[in-house]
């Protein structure tokens, strides 16, 4: 559905049934609504806005300013705007994060690597940190360590008692995450497991550690996610935390036309969490998405 909007500039607004976009528009040269939503539905790609010249003369150009919002077609919700993402507003973020100089060196070494893009980005730490620190946290897991990034952020903010036990099937890399707890001065706080994260939750809760457990991240292997929270929310006590990340995988989940098995397999996970009675939950638009479930 398009539709066209003037709330004092004019706006363009793109959607589906389920969601929509407001883009803030100006006019370089007068020119028809008609002619914008013509552009529009020939291409997404929103240009930047030139400098006018003749040449100019009847377009109409989109800003992909911080002043883009998105608004629910559900008029139950009435009309509320929720800014949406742009590459100048994220660089706005990532300038208001806390990144000690550890995690910074460890990140920046990261992103020469193969695979970079599956470190959580620094926002995302840092509102993993806090919820540790909200929880009060003394035993953590992490389920998929990666290089280190996100299991350091919390290990850096449990007390001097703290333990976390971090899963990682890739020896590489979890060596390399195994150097940096050495550097910041907390490796005594990790336990660092290679092998496969089922086994090592298994191996716990056979152990008797089930409730033993304040504070959960996931970030591995997606077909898994169920299995894993299962055995987490034995571990976990209740009004401990389980946290997810990429609920939104990159936002295909929202997307009818894809129905590869890994989107699939996110998509159910999803539902069966908003169905899930046995947890309280929130689903946050950062990073790739996080969903944050408190064990009742």
């Amino acid at each position: 559905m398009f539709s066209i909007s003037y709330r004092r500039s004019f706006k363009m607004r793109i959607g589906t049934a389920s969601s929509s976009l407001w883009l803030r528009c100006f006019y370089i040269f007068p020119c028809q609504a008609a002619l914008a939503t013509s552009m529009v539905r020939r291409s997404l790609t929103i240009p930047t806005r030139p400098s006018a010249s003749r040449s100019d003369h009847g377009k109409c150009w989109c800003s992909a300013s911080p002043s883009v919002v998105v608004v629910a077609d559900d008029k139950s919700y009435g009309d509320k705007q929720v800014i949406s993402m742009t590459p100048a507003l994220y660089k706005y973020i990532l300038s208001n994060v806390r990144e000690p100089l550890i995690l910074r060196q460890l990140r920046e070494e990261t992103a020469s690597m193969r695979g970079s893009q599956m470190q959580v980005s620094p926002d995302q730490a840092q509102l993993l940190a806090m919820l540790v620190q909200i929880l009060g946290a003394k035993r953590c897991i992490e389920v998929g360590v990666y290089t280190g990034y996100s299991s350091l952020a919390i290990a850096l903010v449990l007390p001097e008692s703290g333990y976390l036990v971090a899963c990682e099937r890739d020896a590489k890399s979890l060596d390399m995450a195994k150097r940096y707890y050495e550097l910041a001065g907390v490796a005594y706080k990790v336990d660092a497991i290679h092998g496969l994260a089922s086994d090592t939750l298994k191996s716990l809760i056979q152990n008797g550690e089930s409730c033993s457990f304040d504070f959960a991240f996931v970030d591995a292997e997606k077909k898994m996610n169920q299995e894993y929270f299962e055995l987490l929310l034995e571990l976990v006590r209740i009004g401990g935390v389980i946290v997810i990340d990429n609920v939104l995988w990159h936002g295909k989940v929202a997307d009818p036309m894809v129905n590869d098995t890994k989107t699939i397999s996110i998509r159910n996970f999803n539902q069966r969490l908003m169905e899930d009675d046995r947890v309280s939950i929130s689903m946050v638009p950062i990073g790739d998405g996080m969903t944050i479930c408190r064990k009742r």
